[in-house]
């Protein structure tokens, strides 16, 4: 049996720990022991993703402890953490086990104490600030393609070429440098000069003007920095007519010209990223946009010829809409001459019908009785007028008893006149009445004369009558008795008709078929 059970080594008793556990055990060692304590240190560096969180490291002259503040944390903090500050953290520690270190989660940060350096910067920050010279409203948007770019920086240091080389590789732009200490006392003195000179050149000069300026230079400490955030130089920055950027130092390095300038860069080769766009892309958005105008016409031609080819394939033949016209007119063509013919024929007849229907014996009839009630308004027309006549001379004579004698003479003179005139008018109206009755009766009776059936008869027709009444059609005339025939020179009897003695055509000048009273 003991050979089948394997033997323990030295030490097999001790207890087996996974990383996780170690790290979770220091992790609660930490934690429990220091819960609550309150830093004193100089903070270091600060760090701002977008994540809102901010990591800073707080040091002495020999250690550093890194430290973060949650975002929630960092947005109720009174005083933001700048690099050179000296503060008094109150937090807890605990451990990253990611990278087994341990660091300290901030809960609140005041200052502790400024350095000379430091609080004469933000002595010098609030007063710029007051005057407005960081406002957002002062600074100008860059230009999107600058033809001329000034560089004010060192012509010797690495600057400028990561700049000149980020120009070259996204768009080449003539680059004028203006050559400036960038750092020490002579910095602020020639980087504010710098910036003034690029503004004196006038435009269209022998030494063109740039469109945009870059001030730049790369990191180092708060005191290498410090030419950056005199007066001077904030000055000339925020008075300068060309937009400016601003690449200072590193993401981290904060200086006073950064506020003033239009844009502030994290890094000078980002400063050369924000003055240019890519020409490659640019190149590529024309032959992207080129390519899609391109498709998009190729596109619509296609929907509309396929849209011109559903429409036409809609469309009748042109034949096909000619052909019923042409057929009906083909039908009309053919009805015509008979519809003509059949238009005549009833036009005769009822134009026969109203000649039979004035006959001269309505005529004549009609002509006395105008005749008579012509008489009788004349007859009236004289013994109202004589009336009227009297009825104002006695009008006159009794108004002219009333009057004077010169006036009622005059008066009586004057109405005597009017009567006399108004029955003169009276006189010619009675006998332009007549007159115009009369020729109206005369064209009465000529239109009788051509109107009536025997003018046509004397034109070669002929009227048939059966059993008293006009016969228009062959059935009728067989179905009739007896027939009649008037010609223009007299009547022809056909039939039992033939025995009756020949009716003698009536004359213009006969007198008027007077009738019986009976």
């Amino acid at each position: 049996m003991s050979d089948l059970i394997e033997d323990e080594g030295p030490g097999g008793n001790a207890p087996e720990f996974t990383v996780s556990e170690i790290s979770g055990a220091v992790k609660r060692t930490v934690e429990g022991a220091f819960s609550h304590i309150r830093v004193r240190g100089e903070v270091g560096r600060v760090s701002r993703p977008r994540s809102g969180h901010v990591y800073l490291d707080l040091k002495d002259d020999r250690n550093v402890l890194a430290s973060v503040i949650w975002k929630g944390a960092a947005a109720r903090l009174a005083t933001q953490p700048e690099e050179g500050m000296e503060v008094i953290a109150t937090g807890r520690l605990t451990t990253f086990g990611g990278q087994s270190r341990y660091q300290m989660v901030i809960d609140d940060i005041q200052p502790a104490g400024l350095g000379a350096l430091m609080a004469m910067l933000e002595k010098r920050k609030a007063a710029l600030a007051a005057e407005g010279l960081f406002a957002a409203d002062r600074k100008r948007p860059l230009p999107y393609l600058p033809q001329v770019i000034g560089v004010v920086t060192s012509p010797s240091g690495a600057v400028i070429r990561d700049i000149l080389h980020r120009l070259r590789d996204r768009f080449p732009r003539p680059v004028l440098i203006w050559p400036v200490a960038v750092q020490g006392a002579a910095c602020a003195p020639e980087v504010a000069r710098a910036i003034r000179g690029f503004n004196a050149l006038a435009p269209g000069g022998p030494i063109p003007r740039p469109d945009l300026l870059i001030v730049a230079r790369g990191g180092g400490s708060l005191e290498d920095l410090w030419g950056f955030n005199e007066e001077i130089v904030v000055r000339a920055a925020a008075t300068s007519a060309i937009p400016l950027i601003s690449a200072v130092g590193h993401e981290t390095d904060t200086t006073l010209i950064d506020l003033a300038a239009d844009r502030r860069a994290p890094t000078p080769t980002a400063a050369a990223e924000m003055a240019v766009p890519v020409r490659l892309d640019l190149l590529a958005g024309l032959d992207g946009l080129e390519a899609r105008r391109s498709m998009a016409i190729a596109r619509a031609l296609g929907q509309r010829r396929q849209r011109l080819t559903d429409l036409a394939r809609a469309l009748p033949r042109p034949e096909t809409l000619v052909q019923a016209a042409a057929q009906r007119l083909d039908r009309a063509s053919d009805r015509l001459p008979m519809a003509i013919r059949a238009r005549v024929s009833r036009e005769r007849l009822r134009l026969s019908e109203a000649a039979a229907a004035l006959r001269p014996a309505s005529l004549r009839r009609r002509i006395a009785q105008e005749a008579w009630r012509l008489t009788d308004r004349a007859g009236r027309v004289a013994p109202a007028l004589e009336r009227l006549i009297a009825l104002r001379r006695q009008q006159l004579d009794a108004r002219s008893a009333r009057l004077r004698p010169e006036a009622v003479g005059r008066q009586i003179a004057a109405r005597q006149t009017a009567l006399a005139a108004l029955d003169r008018r009276l006189a010619a109206a009675l006998v332009a009445g007549l007159e115009r009755r009369r020729t109206r009766l005369e064209a009465l009776d000529r239109m009788r004369q051509g109107l009536g059936y025997q003018e046509t008869l004397r034109r070669g027709f002929a009227v048939v009558r059966g059993d008293g009444r006009v016969v228009t059609t062959k059935a009728a005339a067989e179905a009739a008795g007896a027939l009649e025939i008037e010609f223009q020179d007299g009547t022809l009897a056909m039939g039992a008709a033939a025995e009756k003695p020949a009716r003698r055509p009536r004359k213009a000048g006969d007198p008027p078929d007077q009738g019986s009273l009976f």
